[in-house]
C-alpha cells in the first residue's frame, strides 16, 4: 500500500488549524488521520496537532500489544486523545472551548477501519464503484439531508453547513463512529476535512483519484483546485492506495 499526504492554510485563514499524520506499518498496513481544529486563533490549531500527536503516539504503543482487537486498536489512542483535550479545553484559560474533528483509518489487505467525530471526511474511490461517502457527518447540514429537509446539494453551500454536533474533546467521553469498508486492489480511500470537501465536489474528486494523474501527485492537485477556487478554510488531504 502506499500513502500520500498534504495540508494548507487555504487562501483566507491566517494559520493552518488542520493536521495529519500518516504511516506505513512494518506488516504493511497503514494508519492515517486528519484532525480540523476549532476553538479561537490558538486553541484550534493547539486542538488538532494534539489529537493527532496523541492518536499516533497511543495507537504506535499499541502495536506491541498483542491481543487486541482492530476495533480497540482505533478506540482507544482516539479515546485518549479526547481525554487530554478536554482536559486542557477546561483547565487552560486560552484553550477553553477547543475541539477538533477527526477521521482517522487502518488499513489492510481487503479492509479499512474508519473512526469518525465530527465533518471531516473518509471516502472510498474505486473505477468500478466511482466514490462513495463511508463516514457520516455530525453536522446541522447533514441531519437536515437526513431529515429531507435539505439536498446534498443545498448542503454544501448552506450558511450553517461549519456547525458540527460533535468534536472530539468536547465532552469528557468520546462519541466517535465506527465504519467497515471492503477494499479491493487498485482501490483508494481518502481522508479529508472539510476545507476540500466544501469546495471539490465528489465527481471532480473521483476524476482526480483514478484518472487525473499519478496517485502521488493527487493530493496536490485536488489542493490546487481548492486553492485556485479561493480556499476560505484550511486545506488537508490524505489518499492511501490499495
Amino acid at each position: 500500500m502506499n500513502v500520500w499526504g498534504i495540508t494548507d492554510r487555504g487562501v483566507i485563514r491566517t494559520q493552518n488549524q488542520d493536521a495529519f499524520a500518516h504511516q506505513v506499518l512494518p506488516d504493511g498496513r497503514v494508519v492515517a488521520l486528519v484532525c480540523d481544529g476549532m476553538g479561537g486563533a490558538k486553541a484550534g490549531n493547539v486542538a488538532s496537532s494534539m489529537a493527532v500527536d496523541i492518536f499516533m503516539r497511543e495507537f504506535l504503543q499499541d502495536e506491541g500489544r498483542s491481543g487486541l482487537s482492530d476495533r480497540s486498536r482505533m478506540e482507544r489512542p482516539a479515546a485518549t486523545a479526547n481525554e487530554q483535550v478536554f482536559r486542557r479545553a477546561i483547565t487552560e484559560p486560552d484553550c477553553a472551548g477547543m475541539g477538533t474533528t477527526m477521521v482517522a483509518a487502518l488499513v489492510e489487505e481487503g479492509e479499512a477501519l474508519i473512526l469518525n467525530e465530527g465533518d471531516s471526511r473518509a471516502y472510498h474511490l474505486s473505477e468500478e464503484k466511482g466514490i462513495v461517502r463511508v463516514t457520516r457527518d455530525h453536522s446541522l447540514v447533514e441531519d437536515l439531508v437526513q431529515r429531507g429537509e435539505l439536498t446534498p446539494d443545498q448542503a454544501r453551500t448552506h450558511p450553517h453547513k461549519n456547525l458540527i454536533t460533535r468534536a472530539l474533546g468536547a465532552d469528557p467521553e468520546l462519541r466517535a463512529d465506527l465504519f467497515r469498508q471492503k477494499l479491493k486492489e487498485g482501490d483508494f480511500l481518502l481522508l479529508c476535512s472539510d476545507g476540500l470537501s466544501n469546495v471539490v465536489s465528489e465527481q471532480e474528486i473521483l476524476y482526480e483519484v483514478i484518472h487525473g494523474g499519478e496517485a502521488c501527485t493527487c493530493c496536490r492537485r485536488l489542493l490546487d483546485i481548492a486553492l485556485h477556487r479561493g480556499a476560505p478554510d484550511n486545506v488537508t488531504a490524505v489518499l492511501i492506495q490499495c
